[in-house]
């Protein structure tokens, strides 16, 4: 009985990850039902912050922005997100929560009560519940979509990331909003879709943000438009929403098969740069800490190992065991150094030392006790097979020399990817284990996803079958 309500238990914590709640609000005088949404792994980690989605009109637009999210984060194409949902057609209050001055183009009485709810209640309220990143995106539709663009017109707009489908533009927008852009100082996201299908007034002053929109020169300034065609105003939805968040986090992905081809694989040198600059470049970007990627950290293996650019294995080999402190990596590129220089005396004794680690991906203790041995010439067998029995004493088994002053003792394993990439992996070509693959040197052949918490089997950019 006691299993059975553990398992009960768990198993609502793990999908336990909607919820609804009625926010008391003074400034709008009423109780308004909001949906939220918070990453299946947000307990697990306590020190991580999320991006956060203020989704208007959410009683039709919170499940497409959800599953979205939840389906490009499953891939590790999106961070996860904290996704928040305000009911407005509950009792038709949304046209009074959008009330706009025709000739300011600014929010008056009730739009004004409503603008002040979510920048001065909710955002605070959301703020103190729960970690949220900088990174906060607004996302409309229609005559709520223009109003979210009104708070672009504070000197430090609250949300840096816009999602306007098919918006009813206030007044002078089509002025204001490119001027305030073309001096932004940060990274800030701006998404504009419409459809043949929108009426014409709609598609008009769409047009001339777009004109202006894309003539802004600004590097901070990251903007994408859609013009959808065979589509009403509300059958293009599930199209523009993939379509926004896909542009705005390209560079957060996994190193793609393309990436690999035509930007690592034909520099000569700086392989171990461009990874740290990209995910410099990803961290800056996002106001996300993003651990970089096994897989990652494979595609550039493989690149040194093509151009036989060696050195650089060790400048991959401080990465990371900055990234993976208490696993085998760093000690595995570093003995890989050795190896390929056929300075065996060291290479023998950097993989001695990664013995000494948590086993990450394919790298095992056993690969390590094996190298170890193939470096120094003799045969490494497995303690406790039947071969071992019957081996004369010189046969060597575990490593038992202690760790080198520069690496930390062994800690717990780390949990592992529920997406583990099922591909053939890539090192230099040595002798290997009949139970295990060491990667050669040939090139990524896919794009595989893994997760930026957790370590993953390393491997080049791969994509996983689900």
């Amino acid at each position: 009985m006691k299993s059975i309500l553990i398992l009960i238990f768990c198993s609502i914590s793990l999908f336990a990850q909607r919820s609804v709640e009625k926010f008391k609000s003074e400034k709008l005088g009423t109780t308004r039902e909001i949906s939220i949404s918070i990453p299946q792994t947000y307990a697990f980690n306590p020190n991580k912050g999320y991006p956060l989605a203020i989704v208007l009109d959410g009683d039709y637009l919170f499940d497409p922005v959800v599953g979205t999210i939840n389906y490009g984060s499953y891939f590790d194409n999106f961070p996860e997100m904290i996704i928040v949902g305000i009911t407005q057609n509950e009792v038709e209050e949304r046209e009074d929560d959008v009330e706009m001055s025709l000739e300011e183009g600014l929010p008056i009485e009730n739009g004004a009560k409503f603008f002040e709810f979510i920048s001065e209640e909710l955002l605070p309220y959301l703020g103190k519940k729960y970690r949220i990143s900088p990174m906060k995106f607004i996302v409309g539709h229609e005559i709520t979509a223009g109003f979210a663009t009104t708070y672009l017109y504070k000197e430090n707009p609250i949300f840096n990331g816009y999602i306007s489908l098919s918006p009813t533009l206030p007044f002078e927008a089509t002025t204001r909003i490119p001027e305030m852009l073309k001096s932004i100082t940060k990274p800030f996201f701006f998404y504009l879709a419409n459809a043949d299908g929108d009426s014409e007034d709609i598609q008009k002053s769409i047009k001339e943000l777009d004109d202006k929109l894309k003539a802004i020169s600004n590097p901070n300034f990251n903007y994408k438009f859609d013009d959808f065609k065979g589509e009403d105003h509300n059958s293009y939805i599930l199209k523009a929403l993939p379509s926004a968040f896909y542009s705005f986090f390209d560079i957060y992905k996994p190193i793609s098969i393309a990436e690999y081809k035509d930007k690592i694989e034909i520099m000569t040198d700086g392989h171990v740069d461009y990874l740290a600059k990209r995910y410099e470049k990803i961290n800056t970007k996002f106001g996300i800490k993003v651990t970089i990627r096994v897989n990652d950290f494979k595609a550039i293996e493989a690149a040194i190992l093509k151009n036989k650019t060696y050195f650089e294995l060790e400048k991959l080999s401080v990465i990371a065991r900055k990234n993976y402190p208490k696993t085998m990596l760093a000690d595995y590129e570093l003995a890989l150094m050795y190896e390929k220089k056929n300075d065996n005396k060291r290479a023998a004794k950097s993989y001695q030392d990664a013995y000494q680690f948590q086993e990450i991906g394919d790298l095992t203790k056993d690969m390590m006790a094996e190298k170890t041995a193939e470096m120094r010439g003799t045969t490494y067998v497995k303690p406790g097979t039947e071969a071992a029995k019957d081996d004369p004493p010189t046969t060597e088994t575990t490593p038992t020399t202690e760790a080198s002053p520069n690496t930390e003792a062994p800690a717990t394993a780390e949990p592992t990817s529920t997406n583990p990439p099922s591909t053939t992996e890539a090192t230099p070509a040595t002798p290997t284990p009949p139970t295990t693959e060491t990667p050669a040197t040939t090139e990524p052949t896919t794009n595989p996803p893994a997760t930026t918490e957790t370590p993953v089997a390393p491997v080049t950019p791969t994509t996983p079958e689900k």
